[in-house]
């Protein structure tokens, strides 16, 4: 499968305003999730990794306590691509804030 083209920082910024919940720029977003508890955080990455695995395409997550932070870059790619947003929107789906 071809990888995605990495955005250009233009197409980052315009982006990232679409996703107010996220931030970084063509090297990566993330944002983080703060559930009400522990379990429900080990429940978000869970939920976040079925999306993941829908996608072929998969996050870093780091689970502390009720707080979760998820980062998404394309490594292949060298950056943020198309691919990724595409997974930060889903996540804003399943967490809306």
């Amino acid at each position: 499968m071809p990888r995605p083209p990495r955005l250009s920082p233009d197409d980052v910024t315009a982006a990232l305003s679409a996703l107010p919940l996220w931030s970084g720029g063509p090297d990566g977003i993330e944002r983080t999730v703060q559930l009400p508890t522990f379990r429900a955080a080990v429940e978000a990455v869970s939920a976040i990794a079925d999306v993941a695995e829908l996608l072929d395409h998969h996050p870093d997550m780091d689970l502390r306590w009720t707080e979760l932070r998820v980062a998404v870059v394309t490594h292949s790619a060298g950056g943020l691509t198309e691919l990724d947003l595409d997974l930060a929107r889903r996540v804003d789906a399943l967490y809306p804030g």
